[in-house]
């Protein structure tokens, strides 16, 4: 699974490498975890950089609070009901250019990142450990994204809007999951599914071919990568800072 990563690249770094501009001010991430607001390219707008909650919830919930899904399984996307209609969006540049990003409410995006992390279990507990490219290089992670909408409530007296004591249940709320897929050699050790990492030249594929195209991309990522023991700080989304990604000795 990947449950935390980090994104700490400047902002004018990662503009370039996505040729994207962000929609808001970026601030480094060390920890990123579920829940939280981060950056994600849309196959609605390729242009933008925008932020979107870590936690799928479908379109169709009830209730926002009931899912949540920060990772969805490759193997069956187009099974699963929380991730089909995500997954088998198809968005040519042209029609994403024409219809701007408010348009959809599910598509495939793209998850920026320079890193994720996992724990392995062992005598003395779980030990954190950290798997990045070589020279922290970024790269984009697979994942779909869902618009939530709260169910009109009626009344005799007609339709009315949000209330003031829901606990924020009434929001309109934009939520993204991260794409799993089996580990290669150098994240088996460590745990038994990883992210979908994307070539460079295999993420306007993501965001704009067929399922049949998009399909191939699903496999472990097959580059260079390394992996280190870093602090148990990682174990709270609390700590974020640079000392999070530093090296310990196990």
């Amino acid at each position: 699974m990947c449950g935390r990563y980090s994104l700490f690249a400047p902002p004018e770094t990662i503009e370039a490498r996505f040729d994207a501009t962000f929609d808001f001010t970026f601030e480094p991430r060390y920890n990123a975890a579920p829940s939280q607001s981060l950056p994600v390219v849309t196959d609605a707008d390729a242009d933008t950089i925008q932020r979107m909650k870590w936690g799928l919830v479908p379109s169709w919930a009830d209730d926002r609070s009931d899912h949540g899904y920060i990772n969805a399984r490759a193997e069956t996307l187009a099974e699963k009901r929380s991730f089909a209609a995500a997954y088998e969006s198809r968005r040519s540049s042209t029609e994403q250019s024409e219809a701007g990003p408010d348009t959809p409410t599910a598509g495939r995006c793209l998850v920026p990142a320079d890193g994720f992390y996992e724990w392995v279990s062992g005598d003395g507990g779980k030990q954190p450990y950290r798997v990045a490219l070589p020279d922290d290089a970024l790269f984009a992670m697979a994942g779909l994204y869902e618009r939530w909408e709260p169910p009109q409530r009626q009344t005799g007296l007609g339709e009315f809007g949000a209330s003031d004591d829901d606990g924020g249940q009434d929001e309109v709320i934009e939520t993204f999951t991260i794409v799993t897929t089996e580990p290669n050699a150098s994240v088996r050790g460590l745990h038994h599914r990883m992210a979908v990492i994307l070539d460079p030249d295999e993420e306007e594929t993501w965001l704009t071919g067929d399922t049949e195209a998009v399909s191939d991309l699903l496999d472990p990522y097959d580059g260079e990568m390394r992996t280190y023991p870093v602090s148990t700080a990682v174990n709270s989304p609390a700590n974020d800072d640079p000392s999070i990604i530093e090296e310990i000795e196990v």
